[in-house]
C-alpha cells in the first residue's frame, strides 16, 4: 500500500514550510471564536471592569490582534502573512450552560490578500483572546473552561470558502 505524501515533510520524512510561491494571490479570510466559562460574579467582573487586573475585554482584544500578527512566531509551519485587517467582537450574553455558568465569546475574523490561508491567525487570535480572559479573571476563579475553540468560516484560496 503506497503512504500519502504528507505536505509538511520532505522526502527523508524531515519538517518544511510548504512552498505557496504557486498559488494564486487571493482575498482571504477567515473567522474563528473561543468561549470562555464561568460564574456569574467573575462573569460581571469582566464586564464591569471590577476585576483585580482592570479591563479584560480591552485587554483581551489586543492580545487577539498581536497573537493573530505573531501566529507564524507560535506556529512552525506557518508562513508569516502580511495581514490587512484584524476584528476582534466580544458577546457577553450567552446562555448559561448546565453548571450555571456565563459565557464570554471571542469572535475574530482575519482579512489578508496572499497565498495562503488565514485560518491558523483567526484560530490563535482567538484562542489568545480567551486566555488573556482567563489570566485576567484568575485571581477571582481558577476553574473558568475555555471551550469551543473553532473555525466559523472562511473564504478565498484553492479549497474555496467553508461555512462550520
Amino acid at each position: 500500500m503506497a503512504r500519502a505524501r504528507l505536505s509538511h515533510l520532505n522526502e527523508q520524512g524531515h519538517a518544511r514550510m510548504v512552498d505557496v510561491s504557486g498559488k494564486d494571490v487571493t482575498a482571504r479570510s477567515a473567522t474563528a471564536e473561543a468561549v470562555v466559562r464561568m460564574r456569574p460574579a467573575t462573569h460581571r467582573a469582566a464586564l464591569d471592569g471590577s476585576g483585580p487586573k482592570g479591563e479584560v475585554l480591552a485587554t483581551a482584544r489586543i492580545a487577539a490582534i498581536s497573537a493573530a500578527k505573531r501566529t507564524a512566531d507560535a506556529i512552525p509551519m506557518c508562513h508569516p502573512l502580511a495581514i490587512a485587517g484584524i476584528e476582534v467582537a466580544f458577546d457577553a450574553d450567552l446562555p448559561r450552560d448546565a453548571q450555571g455558568r456565563n459565557g464570554i465569546c471571542a469572535r475574530v475574523t482575519v482579512k489578508c490578500t496572499g497565498r495562503t490561508g488565514v485560518e491558523m491567525e483567526a484560530l490563535h487570535a482567538a484562542a489568545v483572546a480567551a486566555l488573556t480572559i482567563y489570566d485576567m479573571l484568575k485571581a477571582l476563579e481558577k476553574g473558568m473552561i475555555i471551550e469551543q475553540v473553532r473555525l466559523l468560516e472562511k473564504t478565498g484560496g484553492k479549497s474555496g470558502n467553508y461555512k462550520g
